[in-house]
């Protein structure tokens, strides 16, 4: 499971550290564990350090840095909050790290057109509690507290993705200093428009490869008048997957619906102190009047009993959902309790909501044929789950077989007209999985525009199969 250093501009890097040094003195740092941290990451792959960190503090300085850089042809990666998965912030080829820390400001809100602006440090939660005297929230919910310039750049999704979109459907424009180190603006504060190209979603999700996220106008949604939360135990998770398809065919606008199996909700009970039944489980939220929330939640009972659902509950007691939830959020952490000490290999698939119940039943029984640790979750209600594989990273043949298994997955939401990940990106991790979804025709398209608008390939090298 190796990845491969890409050739180091030396000189050039060197040069652009002491030009840079120059005019930021003590803010370009290069301790070592500053820099470490800065290449970090959370799962398998190796972290593959920056040369140095800076953290700009305008959209001016941004522009400064990258032209600096582009002089002299030293790769430039930025940075949020290093929640990525699958090596995004890493450098093979060294370069400088653009900590957004300090770019953290909300900019504007505008609760007549419920948007915001902001610079791309805010994080989610920051926005939310800003946000909270207006009636007005920010949807999108990946459960880690990431930066929202990071979500925007690796198309986050979540919890909330099945009734109110991903960061492709909220992010209205934005700001992005080229590698060139000119500025562009992608669109207005329109909600729709046909004026040329979309940009805006041209950025939304390339990483970091064409341009460096310095604002972000972001559409809110209305705070629903109630919330209900419901959980629905079920025999199987075949049952339990079935139970959903049949939610999103009937049109039931569930703002969330989260799938743990009986292995992840056994961890869940013991990290979170809950007492759930241990086999599968479904976990709801509804949205809208008090009057709406309660007949969904009736209509999903409906559908949980014909599917052998049992012990279905809901509740509109705030702290009953913030308690369930939170449990929800800290799924990866009480999984490592099931095996201490391993390793925790985070997959991400998504695939037709009607192909759901095969693909994530195929994918139990492969973890199990392969005598894997491995708790299944997912935010189905939109086709995608993940498989925390408990690996021992000193156990070579684990570690291959662990990559097997991660292949084959990938391979089997492609043949089902999935896709290898509904939400945590490419990077470096799922590089080579990218053209067999996608073919050489749209990899070549993909190549040209980078080759484009980076022709020097400074801005987050390495990602996404690119180069």
């Amino acid at each position: 499971m190796g990845i491969h250093d890409l050739p180091r501009n030396e000189s050039g890097i060197a040069t652009a550290l002491d030009v840079l040094r120059q005019r930021f003195g003590a803010r370009l740092e290069t301790g070592q564990a500053l820099r470490a941290q800065h290449g970090h990451t959370t799962t398998w792959l190796a972290t593959q350090a920056p040369d140095a960190v800076i953290c700009p503090q305008s959209t001016e300085e941004v522009q400064e840095i990258v032209r600096i850089c582009a002089a002299h042809r030293a790769p430039v990666i930025p940075f949020g909050t290093g929640t990525s998965l699958e090596g995004h912030v890493n450098a093979p080829a060294g370069g400088i790290s653009l900590d957004f820390k300090e770019m953290n400001a909300i900019l504007a809100v505008h609760p007549e057109d419920m948007d915001a602006v902001i610079q791309p440090g805010v994080t989610r939660k920051a926005l939310n509690t800003h946000l909270r005297d207006t009636g007005l929230f920010f949807p999108v919910d990946p459960g880690a507290d990431a930066s929202l310039g990071g979500m925007a750049a690796t198309s986050a999704s979540g919890t909330n993705a099945v009734r109110y979109g991903t960061m492709k459907d909220n992010v209205l424009a934005l700001k992005a200093v080229l590698p060139s180190g000119e500025l562009v603006q992608t669109a207005s504060r329109a909600r729709k428009t046909s004026a040329g190209y979309d940009l805006t979603r041209l950025m939304v999700g390339s990483e970091g490869t064409l341009g460096i996220i310095t604002e972000l106008t972001l559409r809110l949604q209305g705070i629903p008048e109630a919330i209900s939360a419901a959980t629905c135990s079920f025999p199987s998770v075949e049952a339990a997957c079935n139970a959903v398809i049949l939610t999103i065919q009937y049109g039931l606008p569930v703002a969330r619906i989260e799938l743990l199996d009986a292995l992840q909700v056994r961890a869940v009970n013991t990290y979170s102190k809950l007492d759930l039944p241990e086999t599968p489980l479904l976990l709801l939220e509804f949205h809208g009047t008090e009057a709406a929330v309660t007949e969904q939640a009736d209509v999903f009972g409906g559908i949980a009993a014909e599917m052998g659902g049992s012990g279905f509950t809901f509740t509109t007691r705030e702290e009953d959902r913030t308690k369930l939830w939170q449990a929800r959020h800290d799924a990866y952490w009480a999984a490592l309790t099931l095996r201490p000490g391993a390793k925790g290999i985070s997959t991400d698939v998504c695939v037709p909501v009607s192909r759901l119940a095969e693909c994530v039943s195929a994918a139990q029984a492969r973890l199990a044929a392969d005598g894997f640790i491995a708790p299944i979750v997912g935010h189905v209600g939109d086709g995608n789950f993940h498989s925390l594989l408990l690996i021992d990273m000193e156990n070579p043949a684990e570690i291959a077989r662990a990559e097997d298994f991660i292949g084959w997955l990938n391979d089997l939401a492609i043949s089902m007209g999935g896709t290898c990940t509904g939400e945590h990106g490419i990077g470096q991790g799922k590089a080579k999985y990218l053209e067999r979804e996608l073919g050489p025709g749209a990899m070549e398209m993909m190549r040209a525009i980078k080759r484009a608008v980076d022709p020097l390939n400074i801005l987050n090298p390495g990602k996404m199969g690119l180069g």
